[in-house]
């Protein structure tokens, strides 16, 4: 797989509570200079990065109930249409952790469906089952409750501070919703071997902050 290709399945993500407006500016210049398939910001700034981006080609996706997934579903869905209005094409939402954990399926199936019906379409959902907290069987559950749910793609991690993407769990998401949904990796893919390992796992997607190391064959840090 050449470099460009994996340029293209890149979120390009900077979601540290103390990014600067500068530094927002920044990656949405390095995505359009790299052809990074998304920038991924906090709610906050997406405004900021759908002005930025505007007639790039370049998509803007922002994080729902994050990093906890515990808000309500009105909650997640109040933040997805406004996120929406301000130009995001892509939300990535947290499943409610809790609720899996305590055999509460319908609530997590409620929570994506919630989201899924806010996004009317227009935007791209993911949902992040912070699989460092999941068992395998749990994982698996996840993943087959955000196919049902209608969700677009299932993705590994926040990537504040439980654990990131591997391969075994790409291969087991990818198992278990089939062949034509979405999955994404983030958390930990941060240069060129590690990027073409998890997509030949199954990922679709990557989620990044080491974005430009990872194509130009450097090692990364942080997410």
């Amino acid at each position: 797989m050449e470099n460009k290709d994996i340029a293209q399945m890149i979120d390009h993500t900077l979601l540290k509570p103390d990014a600067t407006k500068n530094e927002i500016v920044k990656i949405c210049s390095e995505a359009k200079q790299y052809g990074f398939a998304t920038v991924c910001v906090n709610p906050t700034w997406v405004t900021l990065a759908a002005k930025e981006l505007e007639g790039s080609g370049v998509g803007i996706t922002t994080v729902i109930g994050f990093p906890l997934g515990a808000t309500t579903t009105s909650a997640k869905m109040a933040e997805t249409r406004d996120a929406i209005a301000n130009g995001a094409t892509e939300v990535d939402m947290v499943l409610n952790i809790g609720a899996l954990k305590s055999g509460d399926l319908d609530t997590v199936k409620k929570d994506i469906e919630g989201v899924v019906q806010a996004a009317n379409r227009q935007v791209v959902v993911k949902v992040i089952l912070e699989t460092g907290l999941l068992t395998n069987e749990e994982k698996v559950t996840a993943s087959a409750i955000c196919k049902e749910a209608g969700a677009d793609f299932v993705k590994t991690s926040t990537g504040f501070g439980y654990g990131g993407a591997t391969v075994e769990d790409i291969a087991l998401m990818r198992k278990t919703v089939g062949p034509d949904m979405g999955v994404k990796a983030s958390g930990g893919v941060r240069d060129l071997e590690t990027a073409r390992n998890i997509v030949a796992a199954g990922a679709t997607r990557i989620g990044a902050s080491s974005s430009i190391a990872i194509v130009t064959g450097g090692k990364g840090e942080g997410y």
